[in-house]
């Protein structure tokens, strides 16, 4: 790995926050122009060195900033879903919270772990929920995307893979952005960054405001700021800090529309009352150490506050089902939970000629600890969320990890890459409404893998791996009825063989993965005492196609294919059947075209038929039944255009019409239908000072 190097190149109050550092960064800027930049540091999935994609034994896509830019996404999952095995489980249109699956598993649960520059951003690994928090793609540069072997020094949660999400480092000077459109959007970005003057410090802020009435009337009020600093300590030492604050009321529910207004085309919001109340903090502080040519050290050190409070009103079910539609009483349900996590990650790289061979080893350890605070208001309306707290536990849990991997240059054109990673972890439930009742639970896993690579010519590789990944048991499952429920963790075998590479104005990868899992957590035990147990064994194959062509001219066309046959259970009540949310065919097409300052792309994104219950059931549902809704999702087909023209260096203009045919489609279920959203435009502008 390479280290970083400098290069030459050309509160509760974040909008006072911003507005301070922007003052700052504009007389900074006056003060003096700096000759070089600074990248800080942070831990990258991906190196960024020329060659480091071809060094992953597994699969790898990384969404760059160019490509962001002319995607022009709300959220990070709108990013995500044009990259080959991933499907997403649509909620609303700016992806409040995370449904993400990889290669075959659920979109509605949380196997992937997902990071921002290397820290895990889910409120919680171990206690859950992984869902929470999701980053807002305003602040984000670049996505990386890990699959295979190589996601070992990664963890937990990895059986898919990884998501790693980079954040922008503010640019010298003070750029303003800001874009409208349908369901009254309306956004605007602050962009300020400066440099000192000999170019060894930097700062920076990234801050937006949006509003929208929301599609079907979920309407959101966000804030997200973001504030990045950096400075050289000595010749090879240097430190970066982020600070971030988030904030979101969200009028969304559980609740979806019944089958008889969907197929009207309805587009009311069936939960108008009900809201969905984030906040968050956090800080990282970053430590890079390049101790010689052969040594590299990155270390991060984290902390970050949650805060998600749940409002929803109780329903009459069968007035609900009279009337076609849900009735809501007076009675309110703030299910109220705030999370809290500390820890650091630190990796050494080392270069090294062991048995006389070029060598790559990397060592890692990492230590967090998290809690949460999970209260149940019972209100009504005339009390205006206040009420008694009728159910309130506290759940803890912390974990230590080491892994070490080395690859092994065994040739000029093969490279083998054996690694290990051990997890261990201890959860703990206290429930204060029950005389501070308590159990804890641990659990400890050895992780091995194996990865290779292969360069069969100067422009084709083979790579393959084999390597057994693992998701916890989250408090809920593992200390159910505040009994230690005894449970392993869930594991995955996972195989993965792909041959990958670029000829002349082609690109391509095709790679063939399984996942056999092999324990996971299900519901019954023949243990009186014990409510859940390990089994429920799953089998997920399938392959992935990914083909790019530059025409010349500025055409372009990229694609990528992904077919997974067989996604199901192996064992259980539910053997035979598929995954919920696990479509077996996913497939993107874009065809784009660039000249001069101009820049288009006609995007088409297709999602097979999936069932929204591991039952399969396949009708719709009609009533106000409660619980997680089953039925059978169509497939469906979008195609989104966008289009962007850089004025000046200064000036540019963007805008997209999204859903361009108008396809009326079911994105989810859950206590009733979410609609995917209709025809949308978005019209914008960027001027940087």
């Amino acid at each position: 790995m390479t280290g970083t190097v400098f290069s030459k190149s050309n509160s509760n109050k974040p909008l006072s926050a911003a507005i301070s550092l922007i003052i700052a960064s504009g007389f900074a800027s006056q003060a003096a122009i700096a000759e070089t930049t600074m990248q800080l540091p942070r831990i990258s999935i991906i190196d960024s060195a020329p060659q480091a994609e071809l060094e992953q034994a597994g699969s790898v896509k990384v969404i760059n900033k160019e490509q962001l830019e002319l995607q022009q996404p709300l959220s990070t999952e709108d990013a995500l879903k044009r990259v080959a095995g991933v499907n997403i489980k649509g909620e609303e249109e700016s992806a409040v919270v995370a449904n993400i699956g990889l290669r075959g598993l659920s979109a509605a649960e949380t196997k992937t772990l997902i990071l921002e520059d290397g820290v895990p951003v889910a409120p919680g690994l171990f206690i859950g929920n992984g869902r929470y928090y999701n980053p807002r793609i305003q602040h984000i540069e670049s996505i990386e995307v890990l699959k295979g072997a190589s996601s070992l020094r990664y963890g937990p949660s990895t059986i898919g893979g990884v998501i790693n999400y980079q954040s922008k480092t503010p640019e010298e000077g003070v750029a303003v952005s800001g874009r409208v459109g349908s369901f009254g959007l309306k956004e605007a970005t602050i962009e300020a960054g400066a440099v000192s003057k000999s170019g060894d410090g930097q700062m920076g802020v990234i801050y937006t405001h949006a509003d929208s009435d929301g599609f079907q009337d979920k309407d959101y009020q966000m804030d997200d700021l973001m504030i990045k600093g950096g400075m050289e300590l000595k010749n090879d030492q240097w430190i970066g800090v982020k600070v971030g604050y988030y904030k979101n009321d969200a009028n969304i529910s559980y609740r979806g529309l019944f089958l008889e207004d969907y197929l009207k085309g309805a587009s009311y919001n069936p939960a108008p009352d009900d809201y969905y109340l984030t906040e968050r903090k956090s800080v990282d502080i970053n430590h890079e150490w390049d101790i010689n040519d052969k040594a590299l050290l990155k270390t991060v050190i984290y902390w970050s506050e949650v805060s998600r409070d749940y409002w929803r009103y109780s329903v009459d079910t069968d007035a609900s089902n009279l009337a076609g539609r849900w009735v809501y009483t007076d009675d309110l349900t703030g299910n109220n939970r705030s999370f809290e996590r500390a820890g650091f990650d630190s990796r050494l790289s080392l270069n090294h000629n062991l048995l006389d061979m070029n060598n790559e080893a990397e060592f890692g350890i990492r230590y967090f600890v998290e809690s949460s605070n999970d209260t149940r208001i019972r209100a009504t309306r005339d009390q205006d969320r206040t009420g008694i707290n009728d159910r309130h536990r506290q759940d803890t849990a912390k974990s230590f990890a080491v892994f070490a991997q080395n690859r092994f240059d065994v040739t000029d054109r093969l490279s083998v890459t054996p690694g290990l990673r051990i997890e261990s972890y201890e959860q703990t439930r206290k429930i204060l409404t029950d005389n501070n009742a308590e159990e804890s639970t641990d659990n400890t896993e050895l992780l091995p893998g194996i990865g290779m690579t292969y360069q069969l010519t100067d422009s084709t590789q083979i790579f393959a791996s084999a390597y057994k990944a693992f998701s916890p048991a989250e408090n809920a499952a593992a200390l159910d009825g505040l009994t230690d429920q005894q449970l392993d963790a869930e594991r995955s075998n996972n195989l993965e063989l792909g041959i990958r590479g670029q000829k002349d104005q082609l690109n391509f990868e095709v790679v063939a993965f399984q996942m056999d899992f092999s324990n996971q957590v299900v519901d019954g035990n023949s243990d009186p005492n014990l409510s859940k147990q390990n089994g429920g064994s799953t089998l997920h194959r399938g392959a992935e196609l990914v083909l790019g062509y530059n025409f010349g001219s500025g055409w372009r066309m990229d694609s990528n294919f992904t077919w997974i046959p067989t996604s199901e259970f192996e064992s259980g009540d539910n053997k035979g059947n598929r995954i919920s949310y696990s479509p077996e065919i996913l497939a993107n097409l874009e065809i784009s075209y660039q000249n001069n300052g101009l820049k288009t792309a006609l995007a088409v994104h297709h999602s097979d038929s999936q069932f929204a219950d591991s039952s399969n059931t396949v009708n719709l549902p009609t009533g106000a039944a409660g619980g997680i809704w089953g039925g059978k999702l169509d497939s469906y087909t979008t195609l989104d255009f966008h289009a962007s023209y850089d004025v000046n260096k200064q000036f540019k203009v963007f805008g997209s019409v999204k859903n361009l045919t108008d396809e009326r489609y079911i994105a989810g279920l859950r206590q009733g239908i979410y609609a995917g959203p209709e025809r949308n435009f978005e019209l914008g502008a960027k001027y940087k000072f």
